[in-house]
């Protein structure tokens, strides 16, 4: 597409008040003319690991239907993507509810100002589920991934979970575990190519309300995420598979602090609704070139 015409291509860092912090995202708002090649293209140059593109608007009805690039491919969902763009929005057409129409379905999202101009965003995901990972699953990332079996904590079992993409969610012993993440980039990708995964949720849980987090994104060309807001929900559905949610259903990951972009995501889950309330704010990114999604490949 020619520069000329080519639409404006935002740059928002979500779940953090601090452009150097958070999870970058692109965000095109009039993508309507763009085709499939022309969104990775674009997102493949702005090179974090998801842009996410507005390709039809009712702005009356505050509706918007949104598809999602990683540098290397299509991806169903993305939630820091999702809060980026409608933070983006409510500061263009005011804050309140908007809807996303997005290839895994329909995500309702509450925007609101907060005090100092900045914008909340809190999207309520799809019905989320989790099951058991099987022992090949485990054993095949734990290899990727440099761990044993005696580095998880043995009060969270491996789960398969999903919030809008399937995550791989292992829970460490300890913070020290977390902390030394080095993993061996081309094999893990090829577990998750296999397994359909979009990001291994790794945690340690440091209290019953507050959970710390990394997530390697081999397969969308980057090391790992500093926030990932549809792995935040899928976690919230498997602790309320293991009835492990605490006792008002909310808590609070702390993401992104090993990468030096340190990220908040605030998560409210129940034990009768499947899905799962994901919560945080985004600012714009004024000097793009200071800003990177993690490490990339």
């Amino acid at each position: 597409m020619d520069l000329k015409t080519r639409p404006e291509t935002l740059r928002y860092t979500a779940f953090t008040t601090d452009p150097a912090g958070g999870n970058p995202a692109g965000v095109v708002l009039d993508a309507a003319a763009l085709d499939d090649a022309a969104m990775l293209a674009i997102a493949a140059e702005v090179g974090y690991s998801e842009t996410a593109f507005v390709t039809a608007a009712d702005q009356a009805a505050r509706r918007f239907r949104l598809r999602y690039f990683s540098p290397l491919a299509e991806v169903a969902f993305c939630g820091h993507a999702t809060v980026a763009t409608a933070v983006a929005l409510a500061e263009r057409i005011g804050p309140g509810s908007l809807i996303f129409d997005t290839p895994v379905g329909e995500i309702a999202l509450d925007t609101s100002a907060v005090p100092g101009g900045s914008v909340t965003a809190t999207l309520t995901s799809v019905p989320t589920r989790s099951r058991p990972a099987s022992e090949a699953e485990v054993r095949a990332s734990l290899t990727a991934l440099h761990w044993s079996a005696e580095d998880l904590d043995p009060a969270l079992p491996p789960h398969v979970a999903f919030g809008g993409n399937e995550h791989l969610v292992l829970a460490v012993a300890t913070r020290e575990r977390l902390a030394a993440l080095d993993y061996d980039f081309d094999a893990l990708a090829e577990v998750m190519h296999r397994h359909g995964w979009t990001t291994l949720q790794l945690v340690w849980r440091e209290a019953q309300d507050l959970f710390h987090a990394r997530d390697p994104f081999p397969i969308g060309g980057v090391v790992e995420d500093p926030a990932t807001g549809a792995a935040a929900a899928a976690l919230g559905g498997y602790l309320r598979t293991l009835r492990a949610l605490p006792p008002a259903g909310a808590f609070t990951i702390r993401q992104g602090e090993d990468l030096g972009r340190p990220s908040l995501l605030r998560v409210e889950a129940s034990t009768t609704d499947p899905r799962v309330r994901v919560s945080g704010q985004a600012v714009a990114i004024v000097d793009a070139s200071a800003s990177t999604s993690g490490e990339e490949a």
